[in-house]
């Protein structure tokens, strides 16, 4: 306890750059986070827009396109100034909020693409149910949940986490992560173990249900010529989805805790941030391409611009 000091900034690790490779680096991201959030914004619209489209299957996929908006504002802008700065520091303040936001947005996406997979079962599990279990008032009670059982769930740990006596200040990241500041703690909160735990299984509750919901849907549209068309136009989409986020969120997770620090700096920097790049732009290009009612919707307007720029 010799060490404990006042924490006021913490310095993150990993831009090991030449001033020339700044600028690339710095317009690759920018150019990342611009396309995050033209094909995010263009979707979210879309489904806004067009009545149609406000059935419950495309307003969960609105809120997944907002919450990876949230989550990646949390990370890009921060990473876009540190790349134009010579010094990598973040306030004590910033790093608890940097982190909350990150870590509450994967939060969000299980809620969500669980969500997702509940409407998917009961449209075609119990379609003659569909419209009675899927009103407009439990749809947005299902939406809120989905934003504020997150939060809470992050608030809390957070909370905890500012208890730490800590005897370090620098991160080996090029983000924050409670789990970092965890292992620069001197001592840790009593209540820090049972909040981590309680999340873990709160949102393994929500993988055992995913899968759990594909399982039965699988077994379902064996049966059903009907119900295995349905299964492949709108499934296949959050099934490819739920696959790329969760490999991408495991291996952050455990190469985080058990990663050997032998990769190159390069390679640990993708590691970092791939949940918070191939997600966010990935979901929106496959519901998009997949779903008919949205691409439909896209055709209609290109086609429409083809014609009034031939007039």
């Amino acid at each position: 306890m010799k060490n404990v000091s006042v924490v006021t900034l913490f310095t993150l690790s990993g831009l090991n750059y030449t001033v020339e490779n700044r600028v690339t680096l710095f317009s690759l991201t920018l150019l990342c986070y611009l396309i995050i959030w033209i094909v995010n914004v263009t979707l979210i619209l879309t489904i806004i827009v067009h009545r149609n489209l406000h059935e419950p299957m495309y307003i969960f996929l609105c809120n997944l396109c907002i919450n990876g908006l949230y989550g990646t504002a949390g990370f890009y802008p921060k990473f876009l100034k540190d790349l134009l700065s010579p010094s990598h520091v973040i306030s004590y303040a910033g790093c608890l909020l940097q982190s909350f936001v990150i870590r509450s947005s994967i939060g969000g996406d299980l809620s969500t693409l669980a969500l997702m997979a509940y409407d998917r079962y009961v449209a075609i599990c119990r379609p003659l149910m569909y419209h009675s279990v899927m009103t407009k008032r439990r749809v947005s009670l299902l939406v809120f949940f989905s934003w504020v059982l997150p939060l809470y769930c992050m608030l809390i740990k957070t909370i905890a986490v500012s208890q730490y006596k800590l005897c370090g200040s620098h991160i080996h990241k090029l983000y924050c992560s409670n789990w970092l500041i965890g292992k620069l703690a001197c001592s840790t909160s009593i209540a820090s173990s049972p909040i981590s735990y309680f999340n873990i299984f709160f949102y393994f509750g929500h993988v055992v249900f995913i899968v759990w919901s594909y399982i039965y849907l699988i077994r379902t549209c064996v049966k059903s010529q009907k119900n295995r068309g349905k299964f492949m136009q709108t499934c296949v989409p959050h099934l490819i989805s739920l696959f790329i986020y969760t490999v991408v969120v495991l291996f952050d997770v455990m190469y985080m805790r058990f990663g050997s620090r032998n990769f190159s700096q390069s390679l640990q920097n993708f590691i970092a941030i791939e949940f918070l790049l191939i997600p966010p732009v990935m979901n929106p290009l496959i519901y998009g391409l997949k779903l008919t009612k949205i691409r439909n919707r896209f055709l209609v307007v290109f086609t429409i611009k083809e014609k009034m720029g031939s007039v």
